[in-house]
């Protein structure tokens, strides 16, 4: 999206080849065609998916069943069936998937690596490592989600300062990455391996991922942290679309490159730190979700919000599998994306790039 001084005064759309100009007094924005329908598309999709996901279980329900359930209207063990297991479960889901595509977006763009993740690159490590370390550690009063704000903030400063700098590229910073997530790792694993197994078994959702009985004060915080990066994502979006060429093209279309990098890498890190806070570390999402709305948009721009929307579509789809597939027995949604996205890294790291 581009804003541009215009002189006409009605807001009325016209075509310029791939774009929709819209116009409003003295300002004119364009809209990438495809993105835009792509968005719509996505939404419906996700619509859908939602009335599935709250009819669908160990009791189905119809869709209108659930609809009004969801509400409080209906049978009484409807209402708790949506209310109480399901319906909190979807909106973790929604946000958390949201949270990861946009990251794995932001960070991509920033590094002209698709493999740099939050996931690959240590920052869901380290913010698990912190988060199981609030609980199976250190004797704190602070939540698990501040800490794994804390372990997330880390791991991205060691990448990024151990590769050269935020506007490191390149396989040295996804080689530094995943030294860093290994050294996390490792450091979760003896933590776990240290304390008795109540306190491990607390702490294993923030290991494998998933959505299963989630609490509302992650989700609050999850919810909050995405509405305030949402005005960021809108400037970011812009810059972003210049950073994919080179430093000097990127400048001399006037792009502050230092702060549009931190605002980047502080939006990424915020959103990954609470997204794994609240679902654990579902690291492939971040994967799989920007190269579809990548494809979706034609490859012309940056899709911050198409990125979101696959991510909270893969996220919920995974899930609804998880848990219906083999009911009454639950597969983690982890243990789903991971099975997903591994061939799916494989294929990006053997296929030849011919665009």
């Amino acid at each position: 999206m581009s804003f541009n001084p215009g002189s006409e005064a009605s807001c009325s759309p016209s075509v310029l080849h791939d774009f929709y100009r819209w116009r409003w007094r003295d300002y004119s924005f364009l809209i990438l065609k495809r993105g835009l329908w792509s968005a719509v598309g996505l939404w419906l999709c996700l619509l859908m998916l939602t009335g599935l996901s709250l009819s669908s279980g160990s009791q189905s329900l119809t869709p209108l069943q659930a609809l009004l359930a969801a509400f409080g209207v209906g049978e009484p063990m409807n209402v708790f069936l949506v209310q109480e297991l399901r319906l909190q479960r979807l909106v973790a889901g929604l946000l958390t998937g949201f949270a990861f595509g946009i990251s794995g977006c932001l960070l991509q763009t920033l590094a002209h690596n698709r493999l740099a993740t939050p996931g690959i690159i240590g920052i869901d490590d380290g913010a698990t490592a912190f988060a199981v370390a609030s609980i199976v550690a250190v004797p704190t009063s602070l939540a698990p989600p501040m800490l794994a704000l804390g372990g997330a903030a880390t791991a991205a400063a060691l990448s990024f300062g151990l590769s050269g700098g935020s506007g490191a590229r390149g396989y040295r910073f996804i080689v530094v990455g995943i030294g860093v997530g290994a050294l996390f790792g490792a450091l979760t694993n003896l933590m776990l391996a240290r304390t008795d197994i109540d306190s491990a078994n607390a702490a294993y959702p923030w290991t494998v991922g998933s959505l299963n009985a989630r609490t509302d004060g992650p989700i609050w915080a999850l919810a909050v942290g995405i509405m305030v990066c949402l005005p960021l994502m809108g400037y970011l979006a812009r810059q972003l679309n210049t950073l994919r060429f080179s430093e000097a093209v990127a400048c001399g279309l006037g792009v502050h490159l230092k702060r549009s990098r931190m605002l980047t890498l502080i939006v990424a890190v915020l959103l990954t730190a609470l997204a794994v806070a609240v679902a654990g570390p579902v690291g492939l999402i971040a994967l799989v979700a920007p190269e579809l709305a990548r494809y979706l948009n034609s490859y012309k721009s940056v899709p911050l919000i198409n990125a979101g929307l696959v991510g909270a579509i893969t996220m919920v789809a995974t899930d609804l599998v998880g848990r219906t597939a083999l009911s009454p027995i639950e597969i983690p949604v982890g243990v789903i994306t991971a099975v997903v996205g591994g061939p799916y890294l494989l294929w990006i790291l053997l296929r030849p790039d011919r665009r």
